[in-house]
């Protein structure tokens, strides 16, 4: 059995110098998503990252975020990217469509290009709840899509 001290341990950090990160942010619910946004930009900037190697594509909703990524992440100009979008719950079953498949879409093409996405696509039961979460969840996205690109590298280098 392996004691601790032999044990390999890999994380990645919070630097984002020179990286280069790519966003795409749904239009609907633009007052949250626009939150959203602005909060990443400037978590990402306090790490590092500079504003000319931010892009921002937009889409017109949650459901169309999956397909802008995968052109994102097959142009291999990212090192991370980051989705940002907010499906309030309705009336309706609609809520739970949207939100299962732009989830879903967002994993499978993180896992099918290799690119480590930021999920920051908000599910919630109302207007407040969003409102109340949007700066957190952008500056948690920003954050992860750093640690994820440093660590991704680091395994890369070492193993």
């Amino acid at each position: 059995m392996a004691m601790m001290d032999d044990i390999v341990e890999l994380e990645g950090s919070f630097n984002g110098e020179g990286m280069r990160i790519g966003i795409a942010m749904s239009r609907f619910n633009n007052e949250i998503t626009e939150g959203l946004l602005s909060a990443c930009i400037a978590e990402l900037e306090k790490h590092g990252v500079r504003g000319q190697d931010i892009t921002l594509v937009s889409v017109a909703g949650a459901l169309e975020l999956p397909l802008a990524l995968q052109q994102m992440a097959q142009t291999d100009a990212f090192d991370a990217l980051v989705a940002l979008g907010a499906v309030i719950r309705g009336e309706t079953y609609h809520f739970e469509v949207v939100a299962d498949n732009a989830t879903r879409g967002v994993h499978d093409v993180q896992l099918g290009t290799g690119v480590p996405i930021a999920n920051a696509i908000l599910t919630t039961e109302d207007e407040d709840q969003a409102q109340a979460r949007m700066s957190v969840k952008g500056a948690e996205a920003a954050r992860v899509a750093i640690e994820m690109a440093n660590l991704l590298k680091r395994i890369d280098d070492e193993c």
